[in-house]
């Protein structure tokens, strides 16, 4: 994406006019044609980034950098900084011209290129941030005085719309961060972080579902569960919760029946459920077809844990075909199903299913293996039970 190089000020012949009063987001700046300060701006600007341009804002910040031109100076040195790739100096700066103009977007928005270029996730977030701050104030702000409300709103419009592209770019930036995170509990702080930042944004929704995977993935039951529920709560028919829900409520006795219901209410959506344009036919089923055989998975479970176990080896088989695709979810259904056979002294059958899952490497194989060990060992390629 196109670094945001304009600092909200226009220039012809290198003369600062400044636009109507509202908009854009930061302040606006003015220098009278032909003075030394439009001399030495000339100057700058005709200078390559690197050490004569920073010799050159050296003077002019010297010269004249009050007010005003101190706060036009220091985005000069932000944007030739991030030029030179010196990320220090573009903080220096950007904190210098944010601290004279709190609303400035321009510096905003590179400062976080800067992050993101040296691969600071941390600082990041923080200046990101800074910039949804801004854009929310902007947004909230009343009309300037004097300034028709109706013309204000337009002019408004028009700066928001500007912004776009650059609004785009740091919020992928944060949310492409925050998914390469291998933390798991800091990658789902990272995606509340930027869900509180950007609510509104393309990848908002998506953003709260990955928080309540992570913290699943995390084993931080609670707050996944949290996490899940925030989500369902607009949405009640979110697929990929419910199911995350019936998943982690299906071996709690006081979350059976809310596990079955989630189970059941995933089943009847599918068959209801319209593929997006956006998506092929044969993704669609395969889509579909996964997430209704982990809802019988969780289903199977609840059965057992209710001890209907015939009913909860239907499920399990029901479930076990295209989960093949899932190594993980797979596993789990197997070693449910096995576990379920062993109970039933189907031995055998629990035997095959069981050996299956300490051929596959997840957390499951080592509970399968001490489950066939309590049954008499595995059973070879051959179905002949090994020693």
């Amino acid at each position: 994406m196109r670094r945001f190089r304009n600092f909200l000020v226009f220039f012809a012949l290198f003369v600062i006019l400044a636009p109507a009063a509202g908009a854009q987001m930061g302040k606006s700046l003015s220098v009278a044609a032909g003075t030394p300060e439009d001399k030495a701006l000339s100057e700058i600007y005709g200078a390559p980034d690197g050490p004569e341009k920073i010799a050159l804002l050296d003077k002019f910040m010297a010269d004249y950098g009050k007010g005003d031109l101190e706060l036009l100076a220091d985005q000069l040195y932000v944007q030739s900084y991030l030029a030179q790739k010196n990320y220090a100096k573009v903080y220096e700066y950007g904190d210098k011209a944010l601290t004279l103009d709190p609303e400035n977007f321009a510096v905003a928005v590179n400062m976080v290129h800067a992050a993101d270029e040296q691969g600071d996730t941390p600082r990041l977030f923080d200046e990101g941030q800074k910039v949804a701050a801004i854009v929310t104030r902007y947004k909230e702000s009343p009309p300037p005085e004097g300034v028709p409300a109706d013309r204000a709103s337009s002019q408004k419009g028009e700066a928001l719309k500007g912004a776009q592209g650059d609004i785009g770019y740091v919020q992928y930036a944060m949310i492409n961060a925050a998914y390469k995170t291998a933390d798991l509990a800091g990658r789902a702080g990272l995606l509340e972080r930027y869900v509180s930042a950007f609510p509104d944004s393309n990848y908002t929704l998506n953003a709260r579902e990955q928080t309540a995977i992570a913290y699943q993935q995390a084993q931080n039951r609670p707050k996944m569960v949290a996490a899940a529920q925030s989500v369902l709560a607009p949405d009640s028919n979110n697929v990929s919760m419910l199911l995350l829900l019936a998943d982690a409520w299906c071996n709690d006795p006081q979350q059976l029946d809310n596990a079955a219901a989630n189970a059941q209410k995933v089943i009847e959506l599918l068959g209801q459920a319209k593929k997006p344009d956006n998506m092929a036919d044969d993704g669609w089923q395969k889509q579909v077809s996964l997430q209704k055989r982990l809802a019988y998975s969780s289903l199977g479970e609840v059965n057992v844990n209710k001890n209907r176990n015939q009913q909860a080896v239907d499920a399990f088989k029901q479930a076990s075909p295209l989960l093949k695709s899932d190594t993980f979810s797979y596993a789990q259904n197997q070693y449910r199903l096995g576990f379920t056979l062993a109970k039933m002294q189907r031995i055998p059958e629990a035997r095959m299913a069981l050996t299956e899952v300490v051929s596959l490497n997840t957390p499951y194989k080592q509970r399968a293996q001490e489950t066939l060990n309590k049954i008499g060992g595995a059973v070879s390629r051959t179905g002949r039970k090994s020693s």
